[in-house]
């Protein structure tokens, strides 16, 4: 974490706690909840999928094709626990139903637009793609960390909280290719 620290050069972060939450209206029941998180989930597993066809470096293409397949992992484990919470019934029409909407088209985890990131990592060092990956996956965290928190759903808190975990072994994973890569 040391050269990932020093590559901030005394940066710090500033917003509102809330940041995170503005695809998450306080009013959201746990099914609502789980049908933005899935979304966002999708949104990054398109973002991790395209930059890993971006890269040349074997390392950085590895990483990203492991969180490609992580957020797959995440997406299901969502609409696991739709079906649990909402029944099969009402989740028939999911997740075709975010087909023309905002949230499932080109945005992901962070609120960030898929396309705009993709656009601004072509041609980047892959440190530089490394570290918008650890800020994306940092914000995941701490969403996650909220929303573990917001929801009284037992079963929905459960797998907020490990959701939140994975974010974070993620994180770990590239702040230690960045330090490899420094």
């Amino acid at each position: 974490m040391e050269g990932g620290i020093r590559a901030w050069e005394g940066l710090v972060a500033e917003g509102p706690p809330e940041a995170g939450m503005v695809y998450f209206p306080d009013t959201a029941g746990a099914e609502e909840l789980i049908r933005l998180a899935w979304a966002l989930e999708e949104g990054s597993r398109r973002f991790y999928s395209e930059l890993a066809g971006l890269l040349s470096d074997e390392e950085g293409i590895g990483i990203f094709r492991h969180l490609t397949a992580a957020e797959e992992h995440h997406k299901d484990s969502l609409m696991d626990l739709l079906h649990n919470i909402a029944g099969a019934g009402s989740a028939v029409d999911f997740p075709e139903s975010l087909a023309d909407s905002d949230e499932a088209g080109d945005v992901m985890e962070g609120g960030m637009r898929i396309s705009r990131a993709l656009q601004w990592a072509q041609g980047k060092p892959l440190g530089r793609v490394l570290e918008l990956a650890m800020s994306l996956e940092t914000n995941s965290y701490d969403l996650y960390i909220k929303m573990y928190r917001k929801i009284g759903d037992p079963r929905s808190r459960n797998v907020f909280g490990l959701l939140a975990g994975e974010e974070k072994l993620h994180l770990e994973k590239l702040a230690a290719l960045l330090e490899r890569k420094i």
